[in-house]
């Protein structure tokens, strides 16, 4: 073993001295390097190249703002300051360089660096294309993004083509046939989970489409069009839509109370609580991107913002003024509020790019009201008042009148310098443009009595208008003309009501009394002849669906906690429905985009009307008839049903009969035709108790 052993090791001593020779490291005779030396790098030191560091690296923090103003060295302590207030907002700021030129100038972009990563992008995303006045637009972006841009090919190729996603179709609902509408029911199931059911009002039954357990925390609100509905959550809201009310966009701001959306549905306002006052944040419904947001006092929950019909401007009342922000970019119009001293409230035409304003009266100078152009800030029409205590601004539907419901009071001068003067009530006013036509005329319509309650027919030229005692009071009916004056056309007399609902379609209007629950249906083309006067007691809500066919009462668990839910009416006032609904919360019809048809195409429909019935009719029996093979068919399987199970219990009564027959002596008396019955009364003890009385 042993000289085993050290004939391993010698030869391995043999090996080792192979490599005590010096190697040789030279090109082969003939070789040709066709690798230049940066591609020997990239081969052999691949990896750790891929990780040396660039000139971008820690400069993630590093902004830079082109598109400065280039101002004297006497005024770039102005432009820092002014800069440096704009820019801190999104975090600190530790170094700032404003290059400069030969004479001291600056040079039109400035480089700042903050303190995180995180903060340099909120700037990059808050302040590019942030307009500083007229003439200036910021850019901003990330130092790193220069890197990125240097970097593109010579050569353009073409983007790959992307796989085709389907997405949901937000519109589905309109292209019903037979043009049903669609309603929402929610109810609460638990503390802040309540359940949403959808719905289409089919005939002679409403079809189930989608509902939804713990949909939202409180309650669901459809937008103007009808595109999407939102739900309420703890972290913030979500918007729903398509035909199985997939989520579309959700936007984060916690306890939200309120939403409000645009009139086209591309801007959705939230409001929420904060310890220093409501939040107001605006968002872009298709980004989810947050627009602007705003902190105000108090922690009301009412809309402090009002939209213009097409969304290109959004209006906000301030102290003796309004402030109007452009969309998309939310900054002020002409950067700059319109003042106006001892303004009250105002509000937008529904058609017209009009807002409507009015003043109180300060220092002997009477009130006014003022129509006002946007963009151009133009006022085309002025009204002054006299002895106003507060105005009501009240638009018609189709913006073709304004009317402004004045409160005011009537005061007696005992002598000649006003030094005692007696106020003697109030009495009202309703002022009404004419907004179609020339120079805007007004008229005057003067009302002694209290006014409960004012509504515009949504298409027509009729107003009406609740005035008298709240327990019997009068409803007057108005009608405005070209030229005329308003007519009162129609008063009805000791009615209880305290409310007024017109439908969609004009027409027909409820006179509803939400505290006693009583309703009254009148046809104002048919010398409003009370059609119907239905009862749901404790209702608290009327909600006329789109087409104006139906109507709908309810009574929510928000008011009373017992016989919640809701009844559905005919336009004329004839019941269809009564659903009881436990812990009912809320009922709303699905909104519907207007028409796409024009005036003279919807008259000529009108005018033809007669030409449709026919189709119409023949809809209605096929409908009937299909619901009654419905309900013959399942009569039909109720009987079959009934009768599979006679037949089974014959044929155990058959099985049964030895038995029987044994039971009783041996005397069939299945086939008896005898009238004399002998009846025996047999009584045993089923329990005993014992009882001590005390």
């Amino acid at each position: 073993m042993a000289k085993k052993k050290s004939e391993e090791h010698s030869g391995a001593d043999a090996n080792d001295s192979d490599y005590n020779e010096e190697p040789n490291f030279e090109d082969p005779p003939n070789y040709v390097d066709n690798i230049s030396d940066e591609g020997k790098l990239n081969n052999l030191l691949g990896d750790m190249l891929a990780q040396r560091p660039s000139e971008a690296d820690g400069v993630e923090s590093v902004v830079v703002v082109d598109n400065m103003p280039i101002v004297e060295p006497n005024r770039i302590e102005k432009l820092k300051s002014v800069i440096n207030k704009l820019f801190s907002n999104c975090g600190e700021i530790v170094n700032v360089v404003y290059p400069v030129d030969d004479e001291g100038k600056t040079k039109g972009y400035a480089f700042m660096e903050y303190k995180h990563a995180s903060q340099a992008e909120d700037a990059v995303q808050k302040l590019n294309n942030y307009r500083l006045d007229k003439n200036y637009t910021f850019a901003v972006n990330l130092f790193t993004d220069f890197q990125k841009y240097e970097n593109i090919p010579e050569k353009w190729e073409p983007p790959t083509v992307q796989p085709f996603k389907v997405q949901s179709d937000l519109y589905n609902f309109i292209n019903d046939p037979d043009a049903y509408d669609q309603y929402c029911v929610a109810a609460e199931t638990a503390p802040n989970c309540v359940q949403v059911g959808f719905w289409q009002n089919m005939l002679p039954e409403p079809n189930e489409l989608e509902t939804r357990e713990r949909f939202t925390d409180t309650f669901v609100k459809w937008s103007p069009l009808g595109t999407y509905v939102v739900t309420f959550h703890k972290p913030g809201v979500a918007i729903w839509g398509g035909s199985s009310f997939q989520k579309i966009q959700k936007f984060p701001h916690p306890g939200t109370q309120f939403v409000e959306f645009s009139p086209c549905e591309s801007y959705l306002v939230t409001y929420g609580p904060t310890p220093t006052g409501q939040k107001i944040i605006i968002w872009d419904i298709r980004t989810g991107a947050e627009k602007r947001s705003f902190v105000a006092d108090g922690m009301s929950v009412l809309s402090m913002f009002r939209w213009s019909h097409d969304d290109k401007f959004v209006a906000r009342m301030g102290e003796n003024s309004i402030h109007i922000y452009e969309t998309p970019s939310f900054y002020l119009l002409d950067l700059k509020s319109i003042k106006i001293q001892g303004i009250r409230g105002f509000s937008w035409s529904p058609t017209d790019n009009v807002i409507a304003y009015w003043v109180e009266e300060q220092n002997q100078i009477p009130a006014r009201v003022t129509l006002m152009e946007i963009p151009k800030k133009r006022e085309i029409r002025n009204k002054n008042l006299f002895n106003v205590a507060d105005c009501k601004l009240h638009w018609q539907k189709s913006g073709d009148y304004l009317c402004v419901k004045v409160d005011r009071y009537s005061k007696l001068k005992k002598d000649k310098k006003e030094l005692d003067v007696k106020f003697l009530g109030m009495f009202y006013n309703f002022e009404i443009f004419h907004m179609r036509e020339k120079e805007i005329p007004v008229d005057s319509v003067e009302i002694r009595e209290l006014i409960l309650a004012f509504a515009w027919e949504p298409i027509g030229n009729k107003f009406s208008i609740i005035h008298g005692e709240p327990n019997s009071s009068n409803v007057s009916f108005y009608e405005v003309n070209k030229g005329v004056k308003p007519s009162l056309v129609k008063r009805l007399e000791k009615k209880s009501c305290t409310h007024l609902f017109w439908s969609p379609r004009g027409q027909f209007i409820v006179m509803a009394n939400l505290t006693m629950g009583t309703f009254e249906f009148v046809d104002t083309t048919n010398d409003y002849i009370i059609s119907a006067s239905p009862d749901h007691f404790r209702a608290s809500e009327v909600e006329w669906d789109p087409t104006g066919r139906y109507v709908v009462t309810g009574v929510s668990s928000w008011k009373v906690k017992e016989d919640t839910g809701f009844n559905m009416y005919t336009f004329q006032g004839r019941i269809i429905k009564r659903t009881i609904l436990k812990n009912f919360v809320q009922f709303l019809w699905r909104p519907r985009p207007p028409t796409l048809l024009g005036e003279d195409k919807q008259k000529e429909i009108k005018k033809n009307l007669k030409k449709y019935y026919p189709a119409f009719e023949q809809k209605d029996r096929l409908r009937l008839t299909r619901a009654s093979k419905e309900l013959l068919e399942k009569r039909s399987q109720l009987r079959e049903t009934f009768m599979e199970y006679r037949n089974k219990r014959i044929a155990e009564w058959k099985d049964q009969k030895s038995r029987r027959v044994m039971l009783r002596g041996h005397i069939d008396t299945d086939n008896l035709e005898t009238d004399e019955v002998d009846e025996e009364v047999v009584e045993f003890l089923v329990k005993e108790e014992i009882t001590l009385l005390e």
